[in-house]
């Protein structure tokens, strides 16, 4: 116990003695842990050095698979992007040498559809290509791929039928602005009646001034 200093300063060097023998006990810890995964990979190489040819094999084969697997989701994760739900997770098996090896992954993917049938088509063919991204694309994958596919062939016929009903009713406006126009148009009077009988009487007037008869008098009417 440290006497003849105030409480706050009393304080402060308690609470750095405790963060001192924190950190040693957070060191050692690790350094344990160090040791221990030293002993795990000497007695690992130990043991790989007991193994026969067959399990040698073996372990050089599940040694691929593991390459194989990771690269295989790494591919699913690049080709995803922003639709990518979850990253990858595996399944291990223990090796002859004592050591675990993944022989199967997955990684979660948005399969859901856009808002609009623009954007379901954009996230369809994102989704078709992170399925299909890996060298060897197992049945799962193609499964995806199918569907996205089909999602894919839904939202284009869903853009050509909201394409079709705009241009009818564009052409239908036009159709009614065209009528409305003719029907704005003036007529030309039509023939007969009471005009087309005073035309015809001012022609023949007219054709009488021209040809008088003899000893007849003319009257011209307007």
């Amino acid at each position: 116990m440290i006497s003849g200093l105030s409480s706050s300063i009393a304080s402060a060097i308690q609470s750095a003695s405790i963060h001192a023998n924190a950190w040693r006990v957070d060191a050692s810890g690790k350094e344990a842990e160090r040791e221990a995964g030293a002993t795990d990979e000497r007695a690992g190489n130990s043991r790989s050095s007991e193994l026969s040819a067959a399990e040698q094999r073996q372990v050089e084969e599940m040694k691929s698979t593991d390459r194989a697997v990771r690269a295989h989701e790494a591919a699913h994760m690049a080709a995803g992007g922003s639709l990518v739900t979850s990253g990858a997770s595996y399944s291990y098996e223990t090796g002859p040498d004592g050591q675990r090896y993944a022989v199967a992954g997955e990684v979660g993917i948005d399969t859901s559809k856009g808002r609009t049938p623009e954007e379901t088509l954009i996230r369809a063919d994102q989704i078709r290509a992170a399925a299909l991204a890996p060298a060897d694309p197992s049945a799962q994958d193609r499964a995806v791929a199918a569907a996205a596919a089909q999602m894919a062939a839904e939202a284009r016929a869903e853009i050509a039928r909201a394409r079709m009903d705009e241009g009818k009713a564009n052409e239908a406006g036009e159709t009614g602005e065209n009528e409305a126009a003719s029907s704005a148009k003036p007529r030309a009077p039509a023939s007969g009646g009471e005009s087309g009988s005073r035309a015809a009487s001012f022609g023949q007037a007219i054709e009488r001034s021209l040809n008088p008869a003899a000893g007849q008098a003319v009257n011209i009417y307007a």
